[in-house]
């Protein structure tokens, strides 16, 4: 059974081209993927960076540890409590101390640059000794208004020079009286120890140099403060676990890019190998008169799939292992995964990967070596182009199964709970079961169809578009292998980035809804912190509320076995905050909220006003709190607030302005640009902060979304070629009988260009289908969170996918078409088989 279908492998090569190119390209993609996803589970062991030279590091703790009835369990917490000045005083008797205080500072100047990154922090000089920053031009500072910087490439800063420096109390004049090298882990500022106390007077953390064992019996274990020695060092480094979530985004991003890939590739070698089986029908049948049971014609399928498997996961994996550190080192250059990230030594990457790419193919073909074991011998006699029978009951039943399976759980999850809709693990999978669906269904659906598109058409002067109608209509085998890759691509297209681009705008629609006030300012970067002098100059401005907020988080337990962490802001005043926003209380009052209680949202477990819930809070204290008002989830971005007091370690980061009713706005708006101005700050209009913070999606969704995109697009147009090449071969009879009745050769290929883009509208149309299925269920789930904004559609692309894909289909069928033909009419129409 393999010689013989090895030898009619090699007289009808050009069928298997595309399935050879789609699955070896295919197995590429999920090797390389899985190499670089291999990449992302263990992130390099670094040491000690910014502490290598000191002794002991004493700091508060940043993790909180609850016991549960299923062991311990840790969570981060976000504002680690300062280290008190009268321990300082006490480790000071055990040995010398260097007080380190970290704050936002920045060079309005763009052409003075610091070190290698936007985003600077200030220090103490004072610690320096313990970090890797030596002096390599200049001196320490002596006074208050010298500073030393960290240089870099392209550094425009030298000993000597005044800059302008924004501190956490404004922004003034210093000098540059050293210099030292970027250290990579970030770009600072030093000032004099007093200069730092002033404008930082809280004390992160402390070098001790002395023996740990006497630094931990000055240190009470339950102070919250932690002693770090050694390899634990690290955890007073900025960020220490940058690496690991750097690598979060990139582990999800590959995945999902895998997971893609094998289903495309699943969907295109089965269209592509059922469409072959139903093209060599007069084949098998031959093979049945000779004597071939169906047992072995379904044999001599699975031997064929067999052989395009092993060659084609073969070629995809020496692809792949190619391609992995090319990727690899460009998603390093654009920063979607860190500097370091590197390919390294595993195979086990490419094992599955051969493996996945010979299971797809084999799967591929389950359903048409049935198809080709149940041709009988009169097939062999048959010469009827027209499609008969071409769907059987069993593929109705699995059809309808897949879609009332897909649209069953995106009922579920609208009325469990609405928000998992918008959540994008839901967004990328739900459309592969109705994209499944209507691919089974489109023998059916698409005579239909076809007729309905074409009804103008048919009717026009000219032949061209009753032919094509006819053509399409007759020929339902080879509309819907054709329509296949197109749904699957525009489907794609518009669900995965029309949801996201409406999940964007819903969440700017709702935080349009949900703001009162005039002017936002905000900190911007994770972390920073607004300088005290703008927030005293925003409140003296009169005629205006002012709302200060700080970024925070809170953490409960629940059902006794998980730490669970919330994003929280800490608001200055319930009332003012009342007066800036208008946010969605479901129950309770929002300016009830103190310093004994909360407001929570309804995905907490306890949702009940006046009862109290236990939390951990930013800096690691417990409370129990009383729960004021209750929000309703929106978007996702209707979070829990606390009072300022119960996030004592973290600093405002943002400022609502609600101008009063009769207060003269032009001059509140000048006094509060020129704050902003003295202070560093960028004071932005209410809308116009809204639209420079939403609608926006990272750079790893925006790069996920289009890779996924271009797989598709690249397999459908493998698809399509493939497809309309072996269809046009077998069409060589029915072209050359156009010529006969007087066509010219310009309008057979007129006609072969048009029945093409038809077919491909017919599948961009069942894939609009899919697409509006799925983003009425985003619509329908907005709605019933009660957040009000438009679906967006993306035109653009869609319409770009559509383009490309018409244009793939006219090459494939109008060249293979042309050659064709180049032969006297009267030879193939004459020619009996």
């Amino acid at each position: 059974m393999l010689s013989l279908a090895l030898r009619g492998m090699r007289t009808r090569w050009v069928t298997f081209v595309g399935s050879f190119v789609a699955l070896a390209l295919g197995v590429a993609l999920i090797a390389t993927t899985g190499l670089a996803l291999a990449a992302t589970f263990d992130a390099p062991e670094r040491g000690t960076e910014r502490f290598a030279e000191a002794r002991v590091v004493v700091q508060g703790t940043d993790e909180l540890t609850a016991d549960t009835s299923i062991g311990q369990r840790t969570s981060v917490l976000t504002d680690p409590r300062p280290v008190p000045e009268e321990l300082v005083r006490e480790l000071a008797a055990v040995g010398a101390v260097a007080e380190d205080r970290t704050f936002p500072v920045a060079v309005p100047d763009a052409g003075r640059r610091i070190g290698t990154d936007a985003a600077l922090v200030g220090h103490s000089w004072a610690v320096a000794a313990a970090t890797p920053y030596r002096l390599t031009a200049g001196r320490a500072p002596t006074a208050p208004n010298e500073v030393v910087v960290t240089t870099g490439p392209g550094a425009g800063v030298r000993p000597g020079d005044r800059i302008e420096v924004a501190t956490p109390d404004g922004t003034g004049p210093r000098t540059v009286v050293g210099t030292v090298p970027a250290a990579g882990f970030e770009s600072a500022v030093f000032f004099t120890a007093a200069e730092a106390a002033r404008l930082a007077p809280r004390i992160d953390r402390v070098t001790v140099d002395a023996d740990p064992a006497a630094v931990r019996a000055v240190v009470d274990a339950d102070s919250g403060m932690t002693v770090l020695t050694g390899d634990d060092r690290r955890r007073a480094d900025p960020d220490p676990d940058r690496d690991k979530e750097a690598l979060v985004s990139v582990n999800a991003l590959l995945g999902t890019a895998a997971g893609i890939t094998a289903f495309v590739s699943v969907f295109v070698v089965a269209s592509t190998f059922t469409f072959a089986v139903a093209q060599r029908g007069r084949e098998f049948g031959l093979l049945r008169m000779a004597g071939a049971t169906p047992g072995q014609v379904r044999r001599l399928v699975y031997a064929e799939a067999l052989v395009v498997g092993v060659l084609a996961s073969g070629a995809g994996c020496l692809l792949g292992r190619w391609a992995a550190p090319r990727l690899a080192s460009w998603m390093s250059g654009q920063g979607i995964a860190p500097a370091w990230f590197r390919i390294g030594e595993q195979t086990w990457p490419l094992h599955a990967a051969f493996w996945t790419g010979l299971t797809v193919a084999l799967c591929g073909v389950v359903v048409a070596s049935f198809r080709a074991g149940r041709t009988g011998p009169t097939a062999a006699l048959r010469e009827s182009a027209v499609d008969s029978g071409a769907l059987p009951w069993s593929r109705r039943a699995v059809a309808g199964a897949v879609l009332l399976t897909g649209l069953g759980l995106l009922v579920m999850a609208l009325v469990d709970n609405p928000g998992d809709v918008l959540k994008r693990k839901t967004y990328l999978t739900q459309p592969m079961l109705l994209i499944v669906a209507f691919a089974l269904l489109a023998p059916v659906l698409v005579r239909p169809l076809t007729r309905l598109l074409t009804w103008l058409p048919a009717r026009l002067p000219g032949a061209v578009g009753m032919l094509a109608r006819e053509n399409a209509a007759a020929g339902v085998r080879r509309t819907a292998a054709v329509a296949a890759p197109v749904i699957i691509t525009v489907a794609l297209a518009c669900s995965l980035m029309g949801t996201t681009a409406t999940v964007n705008e819903a969440k700017a629609a709702e935080a349009r809804t949900q703001t009162r006030a005039d002017y936002v300012v905000s900190a911007g970067d994770a972390g920073r912190t607004l300088p005290a002098g703008f927030v005293r100059a925003a409140r003296s401005v009169p005629g205006v509320t002012v709302s200060t907020s700080r970024s925070t988080g809170v953490t409960v337990l629940e059902e006794g076995t998980a730490l669970v962490r919330s994003e929280a802001r800490a608001v200055g005043s319930a009332a003012d905050l009342a007066t800036v926003a208008h946010l969605p209380v479901v129950a309770g009052e929002l300016t009830d909220l103190d310093d004994d209680s909360i407001v929570v949202n309804e995905e907490w477990l306890t949702t009940r006003v006046g009862q109290r819930v236990s939390v951990w809070l930013g800096d690691g204290r417990k409370a129990d709190l009383r729960i004021a008002a209750v929000l309703a989830v929106g978007t996702g971005d209707n979070g829990v607030y606390v009072s300022a007091r119960n996030a004592a370690g973290a600093g405002i980061d943002r400022v609502d302005i609600k101008v009063a009713a009769g207060a003269d706005r032009a001059a509140v708006d000048r006094r509060l640009r020129a704050a902003g101005a003295a202070s560093g700050v960028e004071v932005l209009g209410a809308g116009q902060w809204i639209g420079a913070h939403y609608p926006r999606s990272s750079e790893s969704t925006r790069f996920g979304l289009l890779m996924i995109l271009a797989i598709a697009l690249v397999h459908t147009g493998i698809a399509l070629a493939n497809t309309l090449v072996m269809a046009t071969g077998d069409r060589v009879r029915e072209l050359a009988a156009l010529r006969l009745t007087g066509a010219t050769k310009w309008q057979v290929l007129r006609l072969v260009a048009v029945e093409s883009v038809l077919v491909v509208v017919v599948g961009a149309v069942l894939g609009a289908a899919v697409s509006a299925v799925n983003l009425l269920g985003v619509r329908i789930a907005l709605g019933l969170l009660d957040v009000r904004s438009a679906v967006v559609v993306p035109w653009p692309t869609v319409g770009a996918v559509i383009a490309a894909s018409a244009l793939l289909a006219v090459l494939a069928a109008t060249l293979p078409a042309s050659l064709a033909l180049r032969t006297r009419p009267v030879e193939p129409a004459g020619t009996r088989e």
